[in-house]
């Protein structure tokens, strides 16, 4: 299709100037509106004013300027239908070839911490996605951009086809409007509803960041869909999987329990070990202590910039991907040896608000949405449960064992220290076998289990799972309560001299 007639309208007006330069060189005729036409006017760009080309004025604070048969019209007419061709000319509606327009900046409005109603309300466009959607609709004659990253792709077209689009390309820019609107309806939807814990509908349209490999496993399809990128920062290594995905995701969700420095190691998203130390490398060496076979193949994650001595230790095992918010000089060249290695830098916390959109599962027939894990428990020491009160160190060591045991998949049992995992218990269908694992864990990885700490996910339904691990050496234990069988597990407790927390608080991880 010729374009010999454009209607522009941008709120992102970046590329527009030499984009517009080449279409008027073109012969392209342009109509534009307010502070777009004020832009092409001073740029010596001609173009028609918007209320010129439909002989009405702009009115309400520029609400009403494009909502026009005239601009409509020339949109929607078919080109190939006698009568619409008819009744366009009766009414003196002009074809629309091209529509450039890109909408009122409503998410990055509503992102500001001080955003009011009124504010967001006035930031919600009307005319723009009117104008794409009427585009869009006819993509057999309409040609729509409403990114600017396109605006070189229908450029080196029309130079390629002597000012004509073609059908290929409309199809693909219709079909990145409708993508486009749906994600800002479903912005503004979720805006309004959000002083309701779980809205009556939930909208979702996320753009594609990256098609992956594969999923899970060789024969899944997979892609990754969002704003990947406000987050992580890859600075080295070969493509992320679907599975790297899900491990750095945990990975950093468990670090912001953290804000001493802390080093963690993971595996298919459980925490392996976690040690905290003013020195990376001696936390390193806590966390490595806790289990030094799951960690090859792993995920490292720390949260402070990771030091030439750390890098030395983490080389010498084989790991998948290390993340951290930055990376001293020595130690990028010392990792990037390894061509494979994924480096990762994390950008900003993965806590969101409590928001009910916070976590998203897909089941059969929806989703599943919550807000998320991050709730922090205050006031322990009035929660104690047993007659002897634990020590200050017991209490560090319960509260360690308690921001790492809700990263665990449940049933989850950790065994900890004041400033490291000693023993980890992940994903059983018992707590006591959850138990067990983690004691043989710390058996099988040399550390003493005496005087340690033991953090429940959930409360223990028999007074068995305690009593395992006061046989192990736990003196103290934290946990939720709320079994019907409290009273025996504090009573196990209290005969074996433990002290315990029971938070009011359960962290089960499906």
């Amino acid at each position: 299709m010729k374009i010999t007639r454009a209607l522009i309208s941008v709120s992102d007006k970046t590329g527009l100037v030499p984009f517009a330069k080449e279409l008027a060189a073109l012969g392209v005729e342009i109509i534009s509106t307010g502070g777009t036409a004020k832009l092409l006017t001073k740029e010596g760009i001609p173009c028609i004013e918007i209320s010129d080309y439909t002989g009405f004025p702009e009115m309400m604070d520029g609400r009403v300027k494009t909502l026009h048969p005239k601009v409509h019209g020339g949109l929607l007419h078919l080109r190939d239908n006698p009568e619409h061709v008819a009744q366009a000319k009766a009414h003196d509606i002009l074809p629309i070839d091209l529509v450039v327009v890109n909408l009122y900046p409503f998410e990055q409005t509503i992102a500001k911490p001080d955003v009011t109603l009124d504010e967001a309300i006035e930031n919600i466009d009307i005319g723009g996605p009117s104008m794409l959607r009427s585009a869009a609709k006819n993509y057999r004659s309409v040609t729509v951009v409403t990114d600017p990253g396109d605006y070189e792709d229908v450029l080196q077209v029309l130079r390629d086809n002597d000012g004509e689009t073609t059908l290929q390309l409309r199809e693909r820019l219709a079909i990145k409007v409708f993508v486009t609107t749906s994600r800002y309806d479903g912005a503004i939807a979720n805006f309004l509803n959000q002083e309701k814990e779980c809205p009556s509908s939930f909208s979702l349209s996320l753009p594609l960041v990256a098609q992956l490999r594969y999923g899970e496993n060789p024969h899944q399809a997979a892609a990754l869909y969002g704003s990947w990128d406000e987050y992580f920062e890859k600075l080295h290594g070969k493509e992320l999987s679907y599975n790297n995905i899900l491990d750095i995701t945990a990975a950093s969700e468990l670090m912001d329990e953290f804000g001493e420095p802390t080093v963690a190691i993971l595996k298919h998203t459980n925490p392996c070990g976690v040690g905290s130390d003013p020195d990376l490398r001696e936390a390193w060496d806590k966390a490595f202590a806790t289990d030094k076979q799951a960690p090859f193949g792993g995920i490292i994650i720390c949260n402070r910039p990771l030091t030439e001595s750390l890098a030395k230790a983490i080389s010498e095992i084989f790991s998948e991907v290390i993340i951290a918010p930055d990376f001293e000089s020595d130690a990028l060249a010392l990792l990037k040896k390894k061509k494979n290695l994924r480096l990762m830098r994390k950008l900003a916390m993965t806590k969101k608000p409590g928001t009910c959109d916070g976590v998203i599962r897909s089941v059969l027939g929806g989703v599943l949405a919550q807000s998320r894990d991050s709730i922090v428990e205050t006031g322990l020491d009035e929660k104690v449960t047993t007659i002897r009160k634990p020590s200050a160190d017991e209490m560090a060591a319960m509260l360690f064992a308690w921001r790492v045991v809700k990263h665990v998949k449940s049933n989850a049992i950790v065994y900890a220290a004041s400033d490291r995992t000693l023993g980890i218990g992940a994903g059983q269908m018992s707590r006591v076998d959850a138990s067990r694992i983690a004691i043989w864990k710390a058996k099988d990885a040399g550390l003493s289990l005496a005087g340690s700490a033991v953090g429940s996910d959930a409360f223990f339904p028999f007074a068995d799972g305690l009593i395992a691990a006061a046989e192990a050496g736990a003196t103290c234990a934290i946990q939720p309560g709320g079994s019907v069988r409290d009273e025996e597990v504090i009573a196990a407790a209290n005969e074996r001299n433990l002290a315990m927390v029971c938070t009011g608080v359960r962290h089960f991880r499906h």
